[in-house]
């Protein structure tokens, strides 16, 4: 290494060190304290009025919400899920009590949570969510269904049946006898947990802070005691009455049904929360401290604890609640302090609140229920169980829910969900055509035994020594129906005919002239496990490292062809990219999606790069909503060692080229599906909307990673993502006159420079030596040492990513050489005119290849910080 490059050691971590001991064995962060006080704001009315829902006493609910915090907290896998009494368990508690009592109630829950214990001490956690989420959806409607049909009659100054088909018999009588106190309290709150969060201005985004739910209890609260309203309220008797669990007492069978059923709705609901934790957790933006993912058996161990300790001492079930859980991560909370907190100042009010507690109007508390359980029907659950054709297993869950008991309604969709799934394996749609002397079959749907004898009438509706293609559109084949395409093929090649195997996995491809197997992967589809092996003796045509015509297909060691992009490219040896053109299909709804990433807009088609150290990159993009996805790419690197064998004999090469069975598939699945886009793309010319400057490595799929379709990016590639300043290219003008061309005449609106992690450019800057400028990489290579001298000048802030340091030096030279490049943008003159007049914009990336993350730049405290741009992702609705 060159005695100039400091790598400031000193900042960097030490990855075999132990980590340094903390300076405090306790400390609760202020983001853990905030967010406790706001989880404790709302689980302090929710919790009094679940109890109400199911008829416990009410301090059962603050006893459920303390232990929850406490215990759960402590214990539970989740670190940020919070704990407590969850309207999900609502019905499933009432029900227990009008049938056993309350002490029997208590006692039911302490064996649930010792069956929880078992369960997590098996580890079957995971197995849990193998529940069809139709099922576990519907099963949540149907509870707040229940809800809010009881919960209606306290609104109306009633009392609530314990049927529901009694509460909607008794709907018109309570109607007619309406309490009007108990009613104006209750629509007060209503009004206020509708109205709180939508209160606009800045002002409203600093009340919004302070929980609806305690808004609109406090607001109910205050009006009845100021207007002397004479209405049912808080009844809080001394903790010295309380009662605590007892014996069970009743049928075993009963009891066991009992048990089961509070066991299972508290495990499904606590840990489809705590993966639902996870996800909110890992979207949450900012650099703030990482929050491990759950442990799931862990929860569960955590949960059973609670309900011990719940029951034990006269409270609710207890299970993870969405709606706290939710606060709790939207708050900023860092680690399970938080949680603990939350059920401390729960135990403190339930002590010392209790006169305040008792002028709450239950007629608020039940509104408040009843609003929690209407949000229970979710609409956006409806629409993703209809958009998967679920949308029976759902009703039918629901409905047995509402009119037979959760156990039974559950019961009801499991059995559904397995009914329809047993039908889509069974419904397999097989048919047949001729193209042009071509026989097709079509093959839609599992491929089963069952299908069997409508597979082999298809098949041999193909005559002897003709060519069929059988396509595969579905990812299950078991062994009765694979044993009969081999068969019929076999027989149908030794008649002389040819056939081709195509589908979503992988296929074989016979023909007279070769019988053996091949890499056809359908490109994308399978590109997650994509560990394809060319035959013997086979020819790639990509340039490998040094240009020498590797394979071009994914090896087990991540290097290699991404499934889908096939062509000669010169390696970093053979001296730079080439032009790369590929097809890719993404998961859109058309042709051609619209650009998304640094950038706005889409606009027409791409025009190539030139020069030894860039290329363009050219993609397309269909939805496999219409066809099977496919894609091929071609290039022409600078290596004159990668050859290609496609000759005069064009039936020759398509039998065993890797490039041409990619055109071949391109042409056949894809260029269908955005023949008109390229078409009108050709008629308009390229107006592309931003310019992307990025590595040459392979592992580097533009269109990919920023979901751009053809016409939306003008792309540079070179070795190192590098921008010679004006002037410096030693009689090679690419990389200029790609700026210039995308600025002056493109018109683009915006210029992004990508880096990445594991960068071999970097690493060769950080290697080399004062004499390395005789070869052309050499040579080029020097145009990255101002990014050397910029890390090494100890007068200048370090570039760094958001939430943690850089990995190493050659991360950190990555970072610095985006953040450099950038700089050498600026001085070349049609980039200075363009943002000058502010039609240009200038922005930095940085895309870490084994995580599949993209972080851009920007500024925080004066210094170049790369932020990650995380995806979206909802908490569920399983208050």
């Amino acid at each position: 290494m060159s005695a100039c490059v400091h790598t400031r050691p000193h900042h960097l971590p030490q990855p075999h060190s132990p980590p340094p001991a903390p300076h405090r064995r306790f400390r609760i962060a202020g983001a853990d304290l905030s967010a406790s006080i706001a989880v404790f704001l709302i689980a302090l009315p929710l919790s009094l009025g679940i109890a109400l829902a199911t008829g416990a006493p009410l301090q059962a609910g603050l006893v459920a919400a303390a232990v929850g915090g406490l215990v759960a907290g402590r214990l539970g896998g989740s670190p940020l899920q919070v704990s407590g009494p969850a309207a999900g368990l609502t019905v499933v508690t009432a029900d227990l009590i009008h049938r056993y009592g309350w002490r029997t109630t208590c006692a039911i829950t302490v064996l649930a949570g010792l069956a929880q214990l078992g369960l997590g001490c098996l580890r079957v956690a995971r197995t849990a969510l193998a529940v069809s989420p139709a099922v576990v959806h519907g099963m949540l409607a149907g509870i707040g269904v229940t809800i809010a049909i009881s919960q209606l009659h306290v609104v109306l100054g009633g009392t609530p049946q314990s049927e529901v088909i009694d509460n909607i018999l008794a709907l018109p009588a309570q109607l007619i006898g309406l309490h009007p106190a108990a009613v104006s309290m209750s629509a007060l709150t209503l009004i206020v947990l509708l109205a709180w969060p939508r209160l606009p201005g800045r002002p409203g985004r600093l009340l919004r802070r302070i929980p609806a739910a305690l808004v609109a209890v406090t607001g109910a609260t205050v009006t009845a005691s100021l207007a002397g309203l004479i209405l049912p309220k808080v009844d809080l008797p001394s903790w010295g009455s309380h009662a605590l669990a007892g014996l069970p007492d009743g049928p075993v069978l009963g009891l066991a049904a009992a048990v089961f059923t509070t066991t299972l709705v508290c495990s499904v609901q606590s840990l489809l929360g705590a993966v639902a934790v996870d996800k909110m957790v890992a979207a949450r933006p900012g650099p703030e401290p990482r929050v491990g993912r759950s442990d799931l058996d862990r929860e569960l161990l955590g949960q059973g604890a609670a309900n011990i300790a719940s029951g034990a001492l006269g409270g609710l079930p207890v299970a993870g609640v969405a709606v706290r859980s939710s606060a709790n991560v939207q708050s900023g909370a860092v680690s399970r302090n938080s949680t603990m907190l939350h059920g401390v100042f729960v135990v403190v009010a339930a002590l010392l609140m209790v006169p305040v507690l008792d002028l709450i109007p239950l007629a608020s508390l039940a509104a408040l229920v009843m609003a929690v359980g209407i949000q229970m029907v979710s609409l956006h659950h409806i629409r993703t169980v209809t958009r998967h054709r679920e949308v029976l297993v759902y009703a039918v869950t629901t409905l047995g829910v509402v009119f037979l008991g959760v156990l039974e309604g559950v019961a009801l969709g499991v059995a559904v969900a397995v009914a329809v799934s047993m039908h889509r394996l069974t419904r397999t749609r097989i048919t047949h055509e001729e193209k042009g002397g071509v026989h097709y079959v079509h093959v839609r749907g599992q491929l089963t035994f069952l299908a069997v004898p409508r597979l082999s009438r298809a098949l041999h509706l193909a005559p002897q020594g003709a060519h069929a293609v059988v396509e595969l559109d579905g990812s299950f084949m078991d062994h009765a129906a694979y044993e009969s395409l081999q068969d019929w093929r076999t027989s149908h090649t030794a008649q002389g005919g040819t056939t081709e195997l195509t589908g979503c996995r992988t296929g074989l491809r016979t023909s007279e002239r070769t019988a053996s197997a091949e890499c056809h992967c359908r490109p994308w589809t399978p590109w997650r496990n994509h560990q394809c092996a060319m035959p013997s003796g086979g020819q790639g045509l990509r340039g490998g490292p040094s240009g020498d015509g590797a394979s071009g297909h994914r090896t087990p060691d991540g290097t290699g062809l991404p499934n889908g992009e096939t062509g000669a490219r010169g390696g970093v040896g053979g001296g730079g990219a080439g032009v790369d053109t590929g097809s890719d299909s993404g998961p859109s709804t058309g042709p051609v999606p619209a650009a998304s990433g640094p950038g706005p807009g889409t606009s027409p088609t791409l025009g190539p790069g030139t020069g030894s150290a860039s290329g363009s990159d050219q993609g397309t993009h269909s939805g496999p909503s219409t066809g099977p996805d496919a894609g091929a790419g071609a290039g022409a690197g600078a290596n004159p060692d990668a050859r290609s064998s496609i000759g005069t004999n064009a039936a020759d090469s398509l039998g065993g080229h890797e490039l041409a069975r990619g055109i071949s598939a391109f042409q056949r699945n894809t260029a269908p599906l955005v023949r008109d886009e390229l078409a009108r793309l050709a008629r308009e010319g390229q107006r592309p909307s931003q310019l992307f400057l990025t590595c040459a490595d392979s592992r580097l799929v533009t269109s990919m990673i920023t979901s751009s379709g053809p016409g939306d990016l003008f792309v540079v590639r070179n070795v190192g993502n590098l921008v010679p300043l004006p002037g410096e290219e030693k009689g090679d003008d690419s990389v200029a006159a790609a700026i210039e061309y995308a600025v002056d005449v493109l018109k683009v609106r915006s210029i992004t420079v990508c880096g990445h992690s594991g960068c071999g450019a970097m690493q060769a800057l950080l290697n080399s030596a004062p004499g390395d400028g005789q070869t052309p990489l050499g040579r080029w290579l020097r145009h990255g040492q101002p990014s050397l001298e910029r890390m090494a000048d100890d007068s200048r802030p370090w570039a760094r990513l958001a939430g943690r340091p850089a990995a190493d030096a050659a991360e950190q030279l990555c970072l610095t050489n985006v953040v450099q490049q950038l700089e050498h943008l600026h001085a070349h003159d049609s980039v200075a005119r363009a943002r000058a007049n502010g039609s240009l914009e200038l922005h930095g990336m940085y895309f870490h290849v084994g995580e599949a993350q993209a972080y851009l730049l920007g500024r925080a405290g004066g210094n170049e910080v790369f932020q990650h741009v995380p995806g979206t992702e909802e908490l569920p609705s399983l208050a």
